[in-house]
């Protein structure tokens, strides 16, 4: 037997000490962008979102109403598609399942250039091969997307700040033609209108400045609303479209028939979506500067542009044109300071809803363009700050930045300011030309490559040339 241990000089009797839990951490803390909200807030952020860029699916449809002279039935289910197609394209992007959507904020729309491209492919070739050309072009961005990933190195700071400002100033513009009309056209500027809008402005700022909390970040909504009660004294809502048809609506699938795949005629519609996925990168920098997190452009861009081909695949077949994100709802995020992406998520939802249920797509429709396009060029105004302010982080101190930034703004601005200034080029080439973000774009990304990574080596050659010489 051991005998027990006896008390030595300089023996530790104390007994030992029993092993310790470490003490627990706290959880790493939620981004604002992943955090949830209760669910009533989510949806009143949601429906805000909702209100200001219903007017962009509504107006594609009825242009293309009106251009292609489609029957009321028809009419009414492709805005039921845009509006489902639509939800369907801001749940992708903005929860991002596997590698589609960036997990960011936004929504996506039919519209602007892809509309119009897609109306001249269904007046030339009809609507059959206009359906197939947004099918192969969905299915193109996929091919052409690791090609286009290599090149966002040649996107900086300098580049994608030019390109916002473009995007900003020129969505400016569509919210002033909602609230002043086409100039040329019937009512050009109606004082009415005018009235209107600015009215609608003035109740966002007055929102804005008296309320705090949940009701300040209601501002957009709240003015859109003040702006339609204000359009119903004045007898400017007309509500004899509002309770037309029954209560559920279905968007049928090919409602122009099997579409039809014609290269050459959706050749214009694929070149535009590099144009597209140039305008997707500078939206998804400046969405994730707006909610303040950090991103890989590496794979947050291009889940962005898969999620715009997946919705845009999609759209194809229930007629519509190329759906692409939206730069509409960062100002709105920028605006109210509500950066969860679930806020978009339910806006997803929402519009969804609004698809099949055809009383409230009627109901939606009836808000006055003058009141929208007051509360868009707010929002949108918001863009080309965030433009500014990227552009603020590229070093404009130095003369070759500011070169470059003035170079690609002033050929990019020139047909949103002066529309028709390419008019008597080639149809294939004035595709490209109007497009001022486009244009922007691939002129900034071109002189940063020559002064800032051709020029020098070239310069250090001639100087390693000269000291050779000189020997």
């Amino acid at each position: 037997m051991s005998s027990p241990r006896k008390n030595l000089p300089g023996t530790d009797q104390s007994p030992t000490p029993e092993p310790t839990e470490p003490a627990p951490t706290d959880p790493a803390p939620v981004h604002p962008v992943d955090e949830s909200r209760p669910l009533g807030r989510i949806l009143l952020f949601g429906i805000q979102h909702v209100l200001v860029m219903a007017a962009t699916p509504i107006s594609a449809v009825f242009l293309m109403s009106a251009s292609l002279g489609l029957d009321p039935g028809l009419t009414v289910n492709l805005l039921s598609a845009a509006f489902v197609l639509s939800g369907v394209g801001s749940l992708i992007q903005s929860l991002g399942p596997w590698k589609f959507g960036p997990r960011l904020p936004f929504v996506m729309l039919p519209g602007g250039a892809p509309l119009i491209l897609f109306l001249a492919i269904a007046e030339q070739h009809g609507l059959r091969t206009a359906t197939g050309a947004v099918i192969l072009t969905a299915a193109f961005c996929f091919v052409i997307l690791p090609v286009f990933s290599r090149l966002l190195a040649y996107f900086p700071a300098l580049v994608i700040g030019t390109m916002i400002v473009i995007v900003g100033v020129n969505l400016v513009k569509v919210g002033a033609v909602l609230v002043t009309g086409s100039p040329g056209s019937p009512g050009f500027a109606d004082t009415t209108n005018l009235a209107l809008g600015m009215a609608t402005v003035g109740f966002t700022v007055a929102f804005y400045l008296l309320f705090t909390g949940v009701l300040r970040q209601l501002a957009v909504m709240l003015g859109l609303l003040a702006g339609t009660a204000l359009a119903a004294l004045l007898g400017h809502l007309d509500l004899g479209h509002a309770a037309e048809g029954g209560l559920i609506t279905l968007p049928p699938v090919m409602p122009f028939g099997t579409p039809q795949f014609n290269l050459l005629a959706a050749l214009p519609l694929m070149l535009y979506s590099l144009a597209s996925m140039a305008e997707a990168t500078g939206q998804t920098v400046v969405n994730a500067e707006a909610v303040g997190k950090e991103i890989d452009r590496r794979t947050a861009v291009p889940s962005t542009i898969r999620g715009d081909a997946l919705t845009s695949l999609f759209g194809g077949f229930f007629g519509l044109p190329l759906m692409v994100t939206s730069g509409e709802n960062i100002g709105i995020v920028r605006v109210t300071g509500v950066r969860s992406r679930f806020v978009t998520a339910a806006a997803g939802t929402v519009l969804i809803a609004i698809g099949f249920l055809a009383p409230v797509t009627h109901a939606i429709s009836v808000v006055p363009s003058a009141v929208v396009g007051g509360t868009a060029m707010v929002v949108f105004a918001v863009i080309t700050v965030l433009g500014v302010q990227m552009l603020g982080r590229a070093d404009l101190d130095r003369h070759t930045n500011t070169f470059i930034c003035a170079v690609a703004l002033a050929l990019g601005l020139l047909p949103i300011l002066v529309p028709g200034v390419y008019a008597g080029f080639p149809p294939s080439l004035r595709i490209l030309l109007e497009s001022g973000v486009a244009v922007g774009a691939f002129v900034a990304a071109v002189l940063n490559i020559l002064f800032h990574h051709i020029r020098p080596g070239v310069a250090a050659r001639l100087v390693t040339s000269c000291t050779e010489a000189d020997r």
